[in-house]
């Protein structure tokens, strides 16, 4: 195994951070190790949500005042659960990940009535989360956003269609951002609104789901004339780009630390296969093409995690915007995470793109992680602007 508790000794912990790490590493070594992928990626995704909910890992994703472990969300929980799920079941992380990041807006900036009303249900793990910002010509671009929403009286009418939604039609609520008029704005926060959309209202819809190399439940949702009442507008009208990028800022590291999971069991895999496999009359282990590799794979995996849990560690304990911290983590880790699990798939040849072994899942489940909630290139751009805004 890798020396995957050397980092709780890190200083950025707290005893209850170590407990915390060792209890579910080992619930997730026990309850998800499998290597198998399922043949109906809904009905294993709600599963998993239930059993989350169950065993008490939903309680980190909400504030104790509704269910929650803590009295705010705390970064580096959130990254130890990610890490280790990430390390037994993608799957299983993915289902974590968006039960936070479909109600971190909520718990961020809703209301206590709203708060009172989701987030319960999503700490038991009766209620499903989804996070939905992207469009077919507005990904990275959010100025290009085309979904509306018209005042109507006191609430609003929502009109417009976002794409790769994660858990698109089994999400019982959507965290939805649109423009607050009609017309391409490029001036800024006051555009913009954020708004939960259940899953029963009047004029939602999943018209296409969207298959992709790692499966999850992702798909197009589309409003026509959805009604959504004021009382379902996150923090306030006009202040969508702060929810959605307060959000992103918590959440961006937590992905880094995915990637760091799926990273050390690549590492796990690969070093098991090199101890036992000979080559030219010794074990691969013993050659020094592959101690370097592996040399580098280790280098990659410790850079991620310091990356992660500084940033996890610096918005725990200053409460200040970490937006430089986050991107810095998610670059680092999710590119890194790419580089091990790649090196690992060719330390094991063959067997390691074969279909259904442990690396080629892999290999297919980091791949999107340098995608979503901002692409590398994005990353980039924002530590750029940081940087350049120092100077």
């Amino acid at each position: 195994m890798t020396h995957e508790a050397d980092h709780l000794e890190w200083p950025f912990f707290e005893a209850g951070h170590r407990t915390l790490a060792l209890e579910i590493r080992r619930w997730a070594r026990a309850e998800l190790w499998d290597e198998s992928e399922p043949h109906d990626v809904d009905a294993a995704c709600r599963a998993l949500v239930r059993q989350l909910g169950a065993a008490g890992w939903l309680r980190h994703v909400v504030p104790a005042a509704y269910g929650g472990a803590s009295d705010a969300l705390d970064g580096r929980s959130l990254c130890l659960i990610r890490e280790s799920l990430a390390t037994s079941s993608g799957l299983a992380d993915f289902a974590f990940a968006m039960q936070g990041l479909g109600t971190g807006p909520i718990t961020l900036f809703g209301s206590d009535a709203m708060k009172r009303r989701y987030l319960p249900d999503v700490a038991a793990g009766r209620r499903i989360a989804a996070f939905a910002i992207s469009e077919r010509g507005a990904g990275s671009d959010v100025g290009a956003m085309e979904t509306v929403a018209r005042r109507d009286g006191e609430g609003f009418v929502l009109d417009g269609e976002k794409t790769w939604i994660s858990n698109a039609g089994i999400a019982d609520h959507y965290v939805v951002f649109a423009r607050l008029e009609a017309g391409k704005q490029r001036d800024g926060d006051r555009r913009y609104v954020a708004l939960v959309v259940d899953a029963d209202d009047a004029g939602i819809s999943v018209p296409e789901r969207i298959d992709v190399s790692a499966p999850h439940p992702l798909g197009t949702v589309r409003f026509e004339r959805c009604r959504v009442g004021a009382d379902r507008v996150v923090g306030e009208a006009g202040a969508g780009l702060r929810v959605a990028l307060a959000t992103l800022d918590l959440f961006r590291p937590t992905v880094g630390a995915a990637a760091l999971g799926l990273a050390r069991r690549a590492m796990d895999e690969a070093c098991a296969w090199v101890a036992g496999r000979e080559v030219f009359g010794k074990p691969l282990a013993d050659h020094q093409m592959t101690q370097a590799r592996l040399a580098e794979m280790a280098v990659r995996i410790d850079a991620s995690a310091l990356l992660v849990y500084r940033a996890a560690w610096t918005r725990d304990t200053t409460g200040r915007r970490t937006t430089r911290e986050a991107a810095m983590a998610k670059l680092h880790a999710t590119e890194s995470a790419q580089r091990v699990i790649d090196d690992a798939i060719q330390l094991l040849g063959a067997r390691g793109v074969q279909k259904g072994a442990v690396v080629e899942r892999l290999y297919r489940e980091i791949r999107a992680l340098r995608i979503y909630e901002g692409t590398s290139e994005i990353q980039k751009i924002v530590i750029a602007g940081t940087v350049t805004g120092r100077a």
